[in-house]
């Protein structure tokens, strides 16, 4: 812990990171270093030493990280400072720690290091408000982690890396979910396999180009070359369709595995939810309950088809939820559906009765009823105003590129097949138009805004309406004419807005009304007559 009277002292990184860095420094130069190896060699030049002095260099530069790195942690402040010739202080105030993210890849697991994270919820796709400390002791780290969340400045003299009291136990902790072997299932159809493949070939691509390497002289790619030319054109589209199917779903079940082995979501006892994660590299993220302003069900499209979901959490300071293994905020993998629902059941916060959520009487005033979950409550849907809409810009877009391409055949040579594919493909286009339309819909029950919408990737958000901090309402020409408007609820927390898109104008101006009461009511205007109106009406 920490003394608030004795000035703390600037500690290092653990010494065992000389042996991390040095390595991590030398992989992620190793595209350049193989290509000064192969060519030097293939020159008749001294490749080979070229590549040492490279490793050389990058061992350097991970050595002198150790040195050149300190950090202190104050009852109000976390200071890092870096560099050797630009030195830079990184200070973050304790009471905007939002996140602590311990993570410990392979070759930490091996030493006994871990890597903390600190988010304050600023910046954070461009990784400007995350505090990095590579690499700490993992029981100094789970300790870091545990002080820098705690709701206020800690006044005990014990150390930070002190060693717990003999006999000491955890704090109590509940289990909401965890990994299945049958949850495996999903793997293939997260489609995370496709960066796999984008992976391999940049990095095949770049050894190439660094190498000057000749394919067509490898004899093993030569041959493969010249069976796949001989095949016919049908062939050749069927045997590249098959083996990217079989690649990618092998290597998104390999994904899934390695990124989920081992999951497991508690509830801890000083009210957070921590979730830890990964095979070969593990990770361990920590949300206040108090920051939590709702859930995201997201559905894709292949995953939607074998009945999953993922679950994430809407909170402030987490980034929104960036796919499977990088979306911080994540609750639940790629998993049932029911069991992302029941797990949503569980995490969502309590909101106290008497909040107003549109239903009842007509008063606005709310029915509240905590049997109602906002995730299985049902939805209002859009109307047909909103179904034609769908269709219209469904079959506006196939048209701009039907005729691009009939363009292009009749000036440009283009192949009569590349059209009339796309001609094919408009019953395609009619379903897309339609599972669009039928994912619209939202509601306004137990304190909570819920809004649906998406077809390649359908998404259900529940938005608490205490975490609403505005209403934004937009109205483009086409919406207009249709008497519709696209409503966003905007929050600190997530993505900072959640629409309920293309909802009647009438419809959208009470969601945001019964959302947040009051703060609607001087733009509004009471449209029923008054009964003076009335009687000089007679």
């Amino acid at each position: 812990m920490i003394d608030p009277v004795e000035e703390p002292v600037w500690h290092r990184l653990s010494p065992r990171m000389l042996v991390v860095h040095p390595v991590q420094e030398v992989v992620r130069a190793a595209p350049a270093l193989l290509g000064l190896l192969v060519a030097g060699s293939s020159s008749g030049g001294k490749g080979h030493l070229w590549s040492i002095a490279g490793v050389g260099v990058m061992v350097v530069l991970g050595v002198l990280r150790w040195f050149t790195t300190t950090y202190r942690i104050t009852p109000e402040h976390v200071r890092v400072r870096r560099g050797l010739l630009t030195r830079k202080v990184l200070t973050v105030p304790r009471d905007r720690v939002r996140t602590v993210d311990v993570t410990s890849h392979v070759l930490h697991r091996v030493l006994g290091l871990a890597r903390v994270e600190v988010g304050t919820g600023t910046s954070e796709r461009r990784h400007e408000g995350r505090l990095k400390l590579d690499a700490l002791a993992a029981a100094e780290a789970a300790r870091l982690r545990v002080e820098l969340l705690r709701r206020s400045p800690v006044t005990s003299a014990e150390p930070l890396d002190s060693t717990p009291p003999a006999g000491s136990t955890p704090a109590a902790e509940h289990e909401l979910a965890r990994m299945r072997p049958e949850w495996v299932r999903f793997g293939p159809f997260t489609m995370s396999g496709l960066v796999t493949v984008g992976v391999v070939a940049g990095f095949v691509s770049r050894l190439v180009s660094e190498g000057n390497v000749d394919l067509g002289r490898v004899g093993p790619v030569r041959e493969t070359w010249r069976w796949f030319s001989a095949l016919s054109l049908p062939l050749e589209i069927a045997t590249v369709v098959l083996v990217l199917v079989v690649f990618v779903s092998v290597a998104s079940t390999l994904g899934y595995v390695v990124a989920f082995g081992n999951f497991r979501l508690t509830r801890q006892a000083e009210g957070t939810l921590h979730v830890t994660r990964g095979l070969l590299t593990t990770r361990a993220t920590t949300i206040e309950e108090r920051r939590l302003r709702g859930v995201e069900i997201s559905e894709p499209l292949l995953l939607r088809a074998v009945r999953g979901a993922r679950l994430s959490a809407v909170t402030t300071g987490l980034r929104a939820a960036q796919g499977a293994q990088r979306g911080g905020s994540l609750l639940l993998p790629p998993a049932p559906r029911e069991q992302a629902v029941a797990v949503a059941g569980l995490v969502l916060p309590r909101v106290s009765p008497g909040v107003r959520d549109g239903t009842g009487d007509g008063t606005g005033e709310a029915a509240h009823d905590p049997a109602v979950s906002p995730v299985t409550a049902p939805l209002t849907a859009h109307g047909p105003a909103a179904l034609r809409r769908r269709f219209t810009r469904a079959y506006g877009v196939h048209a701009l590129v039907l005729a691009a391409l009939l363009a292009s055949w009749r000036w440009a040579g283009l192949p009569s097949w590349t059209w009339l594919t796309a001609a094919a493909l408009l019953p395609l286009t009619a379903l897309l138009a339609a599972d669009r339309y039928r994912s619209l819909g939202h509601a306004l029950t137990s304190g909570y805004l819920v809004t649906r919408w998406g077809s390649i990737v359908r998404r259900r958000v529940a938005l608490e309406c205490d975490g609403v901090i505005g209403w934004n309402i937009q109205r483009s020409f086409f919406q207009r004419r249709a008497r519709l408007a696209t409503l966003t609820a905007t929050t600190a927390a997530g993505k900072q807005g959640y629409q309920v898109r293309d909802a009647g104008l009438g419809e959208v101006l009470r969601l945001a009304a019964a959302g947040t009461p009051g703060l609607l009511d001087e733009f509004l205007v009471d449209a029923r007559p008054t009964p003076e109106l009335s009687a000089n009406s007679m």
